[in-house]
């Protein structure tokens, strides 16, 4: 498993910006660092209540994150054209990564394999990457579902702690 002070596994894949069904461009991970922290939120599947309330929960916290010029990206299989209806309907003010092979969710070891007994997803989790590309910051869910303000807020904390640790 990827872990704090281990480099970033790099990807790239579909990103959905939530303009329109088609707004598709592809995201370099080793590209989007240099540009400032970056937090990848896995979130198992759009449209589901849990995953709605915690990207939502990023959505109304996204004023820390621009603050500490880090980007937020949320990161599942859900293909990119349906993250875009997602984005959409819930005004979610950041893009989603669609690992729709799943390379990613297997390169973090985030995998869920068995989300209703029939379907692998990404396992919910966050991870902060410095603009060196390293991993500064983990959580993995371990049992039920976190307050989701209080596990933005912490990763918040740890975006500022790496962007202090750069400076």
């Amino acid at each position: 498993m990827v872990d704090i002070g281990d480099e970033a596994p790099d990807f790239t894949v579909p990103k959905a910006g939530g303009e329109a069904y088609n707004d598709l461009e592809a995201f370099t991970l080793s590209d989007a660092v240099a540009d400032g922290p970056t937090v990848l939120a896995f979130y198992p599947a759009a449209f589901t209540s849990g995953c709605t309330a915690e990207m939502c929960a990023f959505r109304d916290s996204m004023g820390l994150f621009d603050d500490l010029d880090a980007q937020v990206y949320g990161v599942s299989v859900d293909l990119p054209f349906s993250q875009n209806v997602w984005i959409q309907q819930e005004a979610i003010n950041f893009p989603m990564l669609s690992d729709w092979n799943h390379e990613v969710i297997h390169a973090y070891d985030v995998v869920l394999d068995d989300m209703y007994g029939t379907i692998e997803v990404a396992q919910r989790s966050v991870f902060v990457v410095d603009t060196d590309g390293v991993v500064t910051y983990k959580w993995v869910r371990d049992g039920e579902n976190p307050d989701f303000d209080t596990l933005v807020s912490e990763t918040g904390k740890a975006v500022e702690e790496a962007t202090l640790a750069s400076d």
